[in-house]
């Protein structure tokens, strides 16, 4: 696919489709990750003197405005991350995705300077089924801009109005940040250095079984831990209490243990969690009072919320002397002090993992709620190999899946 080098840029308006889709508590942004992850591409287009429009989405509207789903508090945290790097004191804002705001908008931009549209999704043609609805919008999308960047990577696996038949409207290449995240995933899926593990957490095994399906031919070591690892633990016959547990996906993650043990592929399941008696407050972070047990004695009245101590320095073992690894999911949960140290020792793992040359792992933090972890229990993302911006694209991309904006990007 065709990348920025390749597009003409300067006087151009350059339509830039980018992920900023925030957690936000009202108006304030609890994790910039992914707004900071866009800047380099939109910094670059606007001091080769583009007319740089950016869009997005922000959670799930459902196709109309929705106060708490706007990027107006978007559009200042990139004013002050863009600094002085673009003409005009600030990102201007249009209040609509393509109307006379919009329009008016990215009429008055000067060369090098910086728009942000309204929520994608206060259209109902953004996330349509209907190709015709979807078109639509995608025209009337074009009609804003002279050339496409493709640079939401974690919008890349849905097939959207901006991100798939927009691209095809217009002279179009990936961004930066695409371009480096599918550099990473083909490290992961082509001549992948020796061993590999693979760390799956979060709640949901149904969420993983893809990607699990995939790995099982690529992956030396596969440690699991979360709500998943319940339904694992069920399947070999262990009582899991009120933990999270898919009953309807035990006969799957049955035939995947058997599998692995078929292919000489490494299962690495927790040997003791940390359990309460109810989800603990996030709000108050109020005292959990967890205890540890072995997973062959989980109390019937207790939920599991994160690995337990043997299974964190087991993890840590497992992860020692790998060559590449890729996270993606907690191993509780972490948003709650009592329940944070499971994943804390997983990304430390990482840090610390040396492959048997003796250099440091390529380590691959697959986005969502891990990237997340990283930035809440205060590690330096710098010290892994690469942070992703978009969780399910990456393990779409690793179950093998065509992902529509990539396609949408590849030449003609």
């Amino acid at each position: 696919m065709k990348t920025i080098d390749d597009l003409q840029v300067a006087g151009k308006r350059v339509f830039v489709r980018a992920d900023l889709n925030v957690p936000l508590d009202g108006e304030t942004i609890t994790d910039d990750g992914r707004i900071r992850a866009a800047v380099p591409t939109i910094r670059r287009l606007a001091e080769a003197g583009a007319r740089v429009v950016v869009a997005s989405h922000l959670g799930r509207p459902k196709g109309a405005p929705e106060a708490r789903f706007s990027l107006a508090p978007v559009a200042r945290r990139l004013t002050e991350l863009l600094g002085d790097s673009t003409r005009g004191d600030k990102v201007a804002f249009a209040t609509d995705t393509v109307g006379a705001s919009a329009r008016e908008t990215v009429h008055a931009l000067p060369e090098g300077a910086v728009a942000l549209l309204e929520n994608l999704r206060f259209n109902p043609g953004e996330t349509s089924k209907d190709d015709a609805e979807r078109e639509d919008f995608a025209v009337r999308l074009a009609a804003l801009a002279d050339c496409y960047v493709g640079d939401g990577f974690g919008a890349v696996h849905r097939k959207h109005a901006s991100v798939y038949d927009l691209p095809a409207r217009l002279p179009h290449a990936a961004g930066g940040l695409i371009s480096t995240e599918v550099g990473v995933l083909r490290r992961l899926t082509e001549d992948v250095s020796r061993p590999y593990a693979v760390v799956l957490g979060g709640a949901k095994v149904s969420d993983k079984l893809g990607v699990i399906d995939h790995l099982l031919d690529k992956a030396d070591r596969i440690l699991i831990g979360g709500g998943m690892a319940y339904t694992f633990l069920k399947a070999q016959g262990h009582e899991v209490g009120s933990s999270l547990l898919q009953e309807d996906q035990l006969p799957a993650v049955r035939g995947y243990l058997e599998r692995a043990r078929e292919r000489g592929v490494e299962f690495v399941l927790p040997v003791d969690v940390l359990a309460g008696a109810e989800f603990p407050d996030l709000g108050t972070k109020a005292p959990a009072d967890p205890r540890s047990v072995p997973v062959e004695a989980i109390p019937a009245e207790l939920m599991g919320l994160d690995i337990g101590p043997r299974s964190r320095e087991l993890y840590a073992a497992k992860l020692a002397d790998a060559a590449t690894v890729f996270w993606n999911g907690p191993m509780g949960v972490f948003e709650h002090p009592d329940y944070a140290e499971g994943t804390r020792a997983v990304a430390q793992g990482l840090l610390d993992a040396r492959a048997p040359g003796g250099e440091p792992a390529f380590t691959v933090v697959g986005g969502g709620d891990s990237a997340a972890a990283v930035r809440l229990l205060g590690f330096d993302e710098h010290a892994f190999g690469h942070i992703s911006t978009g969780g399910g694209a990456s393990l779409e991309y690793l179950e093998g899946k065509t992902l529509p904006g990539l396609a949408a990007l590849e030449d003609q």
